[in-house]
């Protein structure tokens, strides 16, 4: 018997919101789940309204009811052993703050041959006291990883997001050396991040893991300023325009370690 294997249901996760048949968070089609904190600051977050941990507008959902919504979609979401498979994924917010829910939803997951998947920044990883042992029995029913690098350069981060940087590339560290798949993903932000200092520097880290499957670049965009309008909260980048798509061309070429000419 696994000495991780929990006996009794650990309460209701909060919800922010639910996508029955999201094709941009993982392989296939995803049943993804919003859920509802995050302590990170990101100024050009388009889930402002996830950042509260306690919130009038998100649910409470048990991982049975859940699983339950979830398994209406399955007939969408491929067999197991097919090339391309769906299933769920858990974005946020940032679902580790929600750990013991994620353990017990993923669990269940599992029971009914699921492939999981978590979006996360990793802004709440250690390799300290309780956290590290329940993120060990949550990499047990975890099949992939979708994790962001918002920029490689420590100080550009916090001012970027608030938080330091070095745990999130631990938490990477921590994957690969238990083989776990990861997604990489970078939201591209022109005048941020953008330079190809920054991009080698991030491709260099990359190289340093064997277990990235894929990298992504997300070009950033300007369509969640009306959700910081609306809950009052300033924009600071509101002046940024999206890339051009020859600065988006080449920032995949650096980052997917195709090489770029200096």
């Amino acid at each position: 018997m696994n000495r991780h294997r929990r006996t009794k249901a650990v309460g209701k996760g909060l919800v922010h919101s639910i996508e029955t048949f999201g094709s941009v968070d993982g392989p296939g089609v995803r049943f993804v789940i919003f859920l509802q904190g995050c302590r990170m600051r990101c100024r050009y977050c388009h889930n402002v309204d996830t950042w509260s941990e306690t919130s009038d507008d998100a649910s409470r959902y048990s991982a049975d009811e859940l699983i339950a919504k979830a398994l209406r979609y399955r007939p969408y979401w491929g067999k197991p052993g097919d090339p391309v498979r769906g299933g769920i994924t858990v974005s946020g917010g940032e679902p580790l703050l929600q750990i013991d829910f994620l353990i017990e939803l993923f669990r269940k997951a599992k029971e009914q041959e699921i492939h999981t998947c978590i979006d996360t920044a990793g802004e709440p990883f250690t390799r300290e006291g309780a956290f590290f042992g329940k993120f060990r029995e949550l990499m047990e029913v975890t099949d992939l990883l979708l994790v962001d690098i918002k920029h490689i350069d420590p100080e550009r981060h916090r001012w970027l997001t608030g938080k330091d940087n070095a745990n999130i590339l631990d938490l990477l560290r921590y994957l690969d050396s238990v083989g776990k798949p990861v997604w990489i993903r970078q939201v591209l932000v022109p005048g941020v991040n953008d330079e190809d200092r920054y991009l080698r520097a991030t491709r260099a880290f990359i190289d340093t893991l064997s277990n990235v499957e894929r990298v992504e670049v997300l070009p950033y965009h300007t369509m969640a300023i009306f959700k910081w309008d609306r809950l009052g909260i300033p924009y600071s980048l509101r002046d940024t325009e999206p890339p051009a798509q020859e600065s988006v061309d080449r920032a995949v070429q650096i980052l997917s370690g195709k090489g770029v000419k200096p």
